[in-house]
């Protein structure tokens, strides 16, 4: 009977491995994994190396093109097959600036011609590969370019912008409107007199330019240059190539590289540090190149073989397969090396796992520690992936050096982002008060908050202060501005102006990192879309009268930047800092938050400082700690001179914030 027993057990366990393994076959999982680093095309002069991975091809073609676009191939070649899933040719003459394609036969069909994944450059709309001389791209005096300076993740300014955005605008004053090239043109003026585009980012004062996607999609056709077509950029097409309708040529794939760097270049030289929004949590369609030559290996499939879709467009990447997680990190370091960017902010960072996100991390910090990732912390949709092994908000503790969006603090600040017309704390609604405390530590442990009130997160997420992207507003949704008129529509200009400025007041002297949606330091509005992903112009562009008719709201802004990096007790780099020298004061008022940092935190050279917000339109009077303070941000205007004295008693405008200092 033991026996009996003990072999039902063994066949059962076989027939379970079986079947495992059966699955995972058809998963292609078991596929082999390639441990080189030389993927994809390699220009050497007089030979060019082609390499691809596509493990379960019976052929695999490549096809050299005199054109990015149309015409006969010059010449075709059956690559050969390697070890490990790869497949390899070597051409041996100088094919640079030629155009290729590969082709895959699998299961006896023949998939779509298409550059590899890991093409460096393109043709017109990204159909085929180029390859490409890198170092003839290199700018002048592109290896002298340096990161400008940073200590810390803490003294990170983050602003928002798209590309086009920023100066396509009949009123920018700039020449290459919508281009890369944009960011290199000094001495622009809008109409008025005032600065426009690098001078503006200059003088505002941000330390990191954060691009929305600008790496090749696909929903813009390049050869339509003449019409202003406009996206986003989150439907990737080629992940290593920049966006061709953002370059002067997109014809030519070397233009496009050259002018990126450019960019970068001048970014540098003008003090601003650069972070490229990625998206490898989805491709633009399921015939990416991705399924051109390994069919649904790189993305996850539901139990009854579905594709899984919690990005919500179609489709979700599947990172913890060794090829993805692989391609991820590579892809990474490649825009780091070539193209010297300074971070990376990872879209639907919640569909990615865990070690892949701490693998991109790990490379991207033995280049340079300083390179800042982060990513929001959600996805949207379900995924396969156990919630526990997926780089949610909740498991940010669990990252290595990357940092979350913090929803708790942008929802609290103006109300939910689901419901425009509930309000937030700074439009007088109580009940928000803990979610912005708890922003205001950065989402961090701290003795003083009720997590039981915070509205999304019932414990802290962030292990230190870095950790904490601080917001109310981004592309995504309304423009701050925009929400705060929805959701008080009795309102009139005057009170909403001083809505917002209390909340990105809050936002730049709370701990973590500051994040700025490009354009709220002039009360951007959209004309109250929400999602304007593929809308026109006339309402993406950055306004740029609004900075001179509102140009006190800019002075606020600019103000509270300057703040911010000169006080570095607004930026403390520990979670054990803050818990020493931030403290809460009771007011006894569910609209008005009180807190002092001591003791010169963080070498800061004011001994102690005071900060008070006034969620409510009605005015406070607070009782002041002991001591004579010095008054230098109130709801009308920032001066580090100081502007008035108190001692006891201390009168507070409604809707404001207001920051004092004793020595």
């Amino acid at each position: 009977m033991k026996f009996q027993k003990l072999l039902m057990l063994t066949v059962g366990l076989a027939i379970t491995l079986a079947l495992s393994s059966f699955r995972k076959k058809r998963a292609g999982d078991n596929y082999p994994l390639y441990s080189g680093n030389d993927l994809g095309v390699h220009y050497l002069g007089n030979k060019t190396s082609f390499k691809v991975w596509a493990p379960n091809a019976s052929v695999v073609k490549l096809r050299l093109y005199k054109q990015g676009d149309g015409g006969s191939p010059l010449s075709e070649f059956d690559m050969n097959k390697g070890d490990q899933g790869v497949w390899e040719m070597i051409v041996r003459k100088d094919i640079k600036n030629q155009y290729y394609t590969f082709q895959v036969l699998q299961n006896e069909k023949w998939l779509l011609e298409s550059p590899d994944i890991y093409a460096k450059a393109v043709g017109v709309n990204g159909k085929r590969g180029m390859v490409v001389d890198l170092a003839a791209t290199n700018p002048a005096n592109w290896r002298s370019d340096r990161r400008p300076p940073q200590k810390n993740f803490n003294d990170i300014i983050l602003y928002e912008m798209h590309v086009r955005d920023f100066s396509v605008s009949k009123q920018s004053g700039i020449h290459h409107k919508g281009k890369f090239l944009a960011f290199t043109e000094t001495g622009t003026r809008g109409k008025s007199g005032e600065k426009t585009g690098l001078d503006h980012l200059k003088e505002l004062g941000i330390t990191h330019l954060h691009l929305l996607p600008s790496f090749d999609f696909s929903s813009i056709d390049e050869t339509k240059s003449e019409l202003a077509q406009y996206n986003w950029g989150y439907d990737p097409l080629n992940y290593n190539v920049p966006e061709g309708s953002y370059a002067t040529d997109a014809q030519n794939g070397n233009v496009r590289i050259r002018e990126f760097k450019q960019m970068v270049q001048s970014l540098h030289a003008n003090g601003i540090r650069v972070i490229l929004d990625v998206v490898y949590n989805h491709t633009s369609n399921r015939e990416s190149n991705f399924n051109q030559f390994a069919p649904d290996y790189f993305y996850r499939k539901k139990a009854n073989g579905d594709y899984s879709d919690a990005s919500a467009c179609g489709n979700e990447t599947a990172s913890e397969k060794a090829m993805m997680r692989k391609f991820m990190v590579e892809s990474a370091v490649y825009w780091v090396k070539e193209y010297h960017l300074d971070g990376f902010r990872f879209d639907l960072m919640g569909i990615h796992d865990i070690e892949t996100m701490n693998a991109v991390s790990e490379a991207l910090h033995k280049i340079d520690p300083t390179i800042f990732i982060y990513g929001e912390g959600w996805t949207a949709g379900s995924s396969p992936v156990p919630e526990e092994q997926r780089a949610v908000k909740k498991n940010t503790y669990k990252l290595n050096k990357i940092a979350a969006f913090s929803d708790d603090i942008r929802d609290g600040l103006h109300g939910p982002f689901n419901d425009v017309k509930v309000k937030g704390f700074s439009s007088g609604a109580a009940g928000n008060s803990e979610s912005v405390k708890f922003g205001i530590v950065a989402s961090t442990q701290h003795p003083q908050i009720d997590y039981a009130k915070v509205n999304y997160s019932k414990a802290p997420w962030a292990a230190e202060p870095y950790q904490t992207i601080t917001y109310v507003s981004c592309h995504d949704d309304n423009s701050l501005f925009d929400r705060l008129k929805l959701g008080n529509p009795g309102a009139t200009e005057g009170e909403l102006i001083k809505m917002d400025k209390l909340s990105n007041a809050i936002v730049l002297t709370s701990q973590g990192v500051s994040f700025l949606h490009g354009g709220a330091e002039m009360l951007r509005t959209k004309k109250g879309v929400h999602n304007s992903f593929n809308l026109p112009d006339s309402i993406n562009e950055i306004d740029w009268s609004r900075k001179t008719k509102y140009k006190p709201v800019y002075d606020y802004y600019r103000g509270l930047i300057a703040l911010r990096k000169h006080h570095p007790a607004f930026r403390m780099p520990s979670t054990v800092m803050i818990q020493k020298h931030l403290k809460f004061i009771e007011t006894g008022d569910p609209l008005v938050i009180a807190y002092q940092i001591t003791g010169n935190a963080n070498g800061d050279a004011w001994k102690n400082i005071l900060v008070i917000h006034n969620g409510s339109s009605e005015d406070k009077t607070i009782k002041l700690p002991t001591g004579n303070w010095t008054k230098v941000v109130d709801g009308e205007r920032v001066s580090e001179k100081g502007f008035g004295k108190a001692t006891t008693d201390l009168k507070v405008s409604g809707t404001s914030a207001n920051v004092l200092f004793r020595q």
